[in-house]
């Protein structure tokens, strides 16, 4: 349902009209951001059976990954607020869409470049991070086949954001969850050598990602030419024409998003990092207790997402009851997801352990030990990680980005690494410091960005971008 549709019902039914509306658009995108992170717990799962030196040397690997790759997602997610304000000052826009898309993926394909020659060298960078030279090692190997993911990544993200900007996310769940079955069966055949394939180890989950994304980016791309409300864009007609105010205004946009998924993501790649530097058995139980928090945080992510779209047609056209309204409706349903999910990890963390260890093994009793601890101060975290996501998604849809940016920056690495560090190595808490910090930046950026929604009277019209 469109903004202006809502608009024309009676006052009584417009909150239950956003609700439904929210809903609606929320949830096949949380369950696509689920099939998405299925594919990276199925990695950490199957690399846990090749033992924990192999799973520590993959956390390193992916969190190196992600550092880089999340940058380039910043660009890339600029094209939903860009598309959705278009689409609420006009319902039936074409070419401003068409022109949005096509610079979103110019964006991908020069962003992707660089990313892979950092990547290529990544066992050299772990090593100047004074990661153990074992590790590293294995790291390396396992990025040179994870790096070239990359692209068709990007790609998929800017075709998705379009079909989400139209409020027909369903596509996207349909093609995410057939690529979690293949990104399986990739792993179980390359990792492991079944039917003839030789065995590559931790090489063959970096091939099994790879090919994944691959085939989720040809699956969009053959949705958006055939289907019939997207074939009429004509989105790869003349793809090789440049459109540079249109790429300058996607710059201009996506470059505070990228620093604030940049500040965000990297600060529990940071606490990777420094979990590496205490030990193996902390750094897998931190691959654990992160990849929980992981699977619990796609639904604020996917109302995150939604919101920015809601938040946007409501921008565009004009209405500001109907940005209030669709703000408010997102940040509390994924407030009270949260709080609901901190109950279940606070109240039964060896289940969640068990889908990715062996509880009964004795072998893995320190790791399960430390997996429960930091689930504690995950869950305590729930809440406000739910808040933020949900506030960033919020004043994005109002193309509100340079100031969440500099919170993301205050927040997280001006407050909870620091705090992290000292509490870890210098009060000896050890990895319950850093998860603590961890705790306190999330705290730290929910508050400003809610903050900041409050007064989003004082923020200006929707931009054009020309």
């Amino acid at each position: 349902m469109s903004v202006m549709e809502a608009g024309a019902r009676a006052p009584e039914n417009l909150w239950r009209s956003e609700i439904k509306a929210t809903v609606a658009l929320a949830w096949p995108m949380v369950l696509t951001n689920l099939g998405q992170t299925a594919m990276t717990a199925t990695d950490v799962m199957m690399m846990g059976r090749l033992g924990p030196a192999k799973l520590a040397a993959g956390a390193l690997g992916s969190n190196l990954y992600f550092m880089l790759m999340i940058f380039g997602l910043g660009l890339m997610l600029a094209t939903s607020p860009m598309m959705a304000t278009e689409l609420g000052r006009k319902r039936h826009s074409v070419r401003d869409i068409r022109r949005t898309v096509r610079q979103g993926l110019w964006q991908a394909v020069l962003v992707a470049i660089p990313i892979w020659l950092i990547l290529w060298h990544g066992e050299a960078l772990l090593l100047l991070m004074g990661q153990e030279p074992d590790l590293a090692h294995l790291a390396g190997i396992y990025l040179h086949w994870l790096q070239w993911a990359v692209l068709p990544f990007y790609g998929y993200i800017v075709l998705r954001s379009f079909i989400s900007a139209l409020e027909r996310p369903g596509w996207a769940l349909v093609i995410v969850f057939l690529a979690v079955a293949a990104n399986a069966l990739f792993n179980w055949l390359f990792m492991f050598g079944h039917f003839g394939f030789p065995a590559m180890g931790i090489a063959g989950s970096g091939l099994a990602t790879t090919l994944s994304s691959t085939l989720m980016f040809i699956g969009m791309t053959a949705v958006v030419l055939v289907e019939r409300q997207f074939r009429r864009y004509r989105l790869f007609g003349r793809f090789w024409r440049s459109d540079w105010p249109r790429f300058m205004g996607l710059l201009k946009l996506g470059l505070p998003i990228a620093g604030i998924l940049a500040f965000e993501v990297t600060i529990f790649n940071a606490a990777a990092l420094l979990m590496g530097l205490i030990g193996a058995d902390p750094l897998a139980a931190h691959a654990i207790a992160l990849q929980v928090c992981s699977i619990t945080f796609m639904v604020p992510l996917g109302l995150n997402q939604a919101v920015t779209v809601r938040v946007g047609l409501a921008h565009g056209a004009g209405d500001k009851e109907g940005v209030s309204r669709a703000g408010w409706t997102a940040f509390i349903l994924g407030v009270s997801f949260m709080a609901l999910m901190a109950l279940v990890m606070l109240l039964w963390p060896r289940p969640l352990i068990s889908a990715f260890v062996d509880v009964a093994d004795p072998a893995n009793a320190p790791v399960i030990v430390l997996a429960v601890s930091f689930l504690a101060f995950a869950a305590l975290f729930q809440i406000f990680d739910g808040a933020q996501a949900v506030a960033s998604g919020m004043l994005r849809g109002l193309h509100d980005t340079t100031v969440p940016m500099i919170y993301a920056a205050i927040g997280y690495w001006g407050i909870g690494l620091p705090l992290g560090v000292v509490l870890a190595f210098y009060v000896g808490l050890q990895g319950n410091g850093i998860w603590i910090g961890l705790s306190v930046g999330l705290a730290s950026v929910s508050i400003l960005l809610l903050a900041r929604w409050l007064r989003r009277g004082r923020l200006a019209p929707a931009p054009d971008f020309g």
